[in-house]
């Protein structure tokens, strides 16, 4: 009988995917402001992010995103199923590593905001006009999508 060949072994040089996350875009339109985008701080850095988190075993990614958007910032709204878009960002761990992930993006138009949730001792957040909120994020794609969506939603 043959012996099978060894695998591969992994080496540094080997890609790591991208782990995939999903995430909510909280908008509002105001009278004075027109589209309005809610950021959150993240918890470690204080940044200004939109709502996201990992995949949840049997739930769909908009329902996912519509969960963390709950948890984060206490919004309730209508979530659409289909993405806008995906940007990707590093992710800082704790312990000091990071790793690669894949963000898609739900639009959510937000109808109410809790008094309390989950997450609200450890984030601020607050409703920004669309362009500025754009100027908010590190993420040149995530940028990118918040200035496409408040452009086509202002029209």
């Amino acid at each position: 009988m043959k012996k099978k060949p060894p695998k591969p072994r992994k080496t540094r040089e080997t890609p790591i995917a991208p782990r995939l996350q999903y995430a909510a875009l909280p908008w509002r339109v105001d009278e004075g402001n027109g589209v309005e985008i809610l950021l959150a701080t993240s918890r470690d850095t204080k940044r200004w992010v939109i709502p996201k988190g990992w995949p949840m075993k049997g739930r769909k990614p908009h329902i996912v995103a519509a969960i963390e958007a709950m948890q984060e910032a206490g919004l309730h709204g209508k979530i659409e199923k289909t993405k806008l878009g995906d940007f990707e960002y590093e992710k800082r761990l704790k312990g000091g590593s990071s790793v690669d992930c894949r963000v898609e993006v739900f639009s959510l138009r937000v109808e109410r905001q809790r008094k309390k949730w989950p997450e609200k001792g450890q984030r601020v957040t607050y409703w920004f006009p669309y362009k500025v909120a754009a100027q908010q994020v590190d993420e040149p794609l995530l940028r990118e999508i918040i200035l496409a969506f408040g452009k086509a939603m202002s029209a």
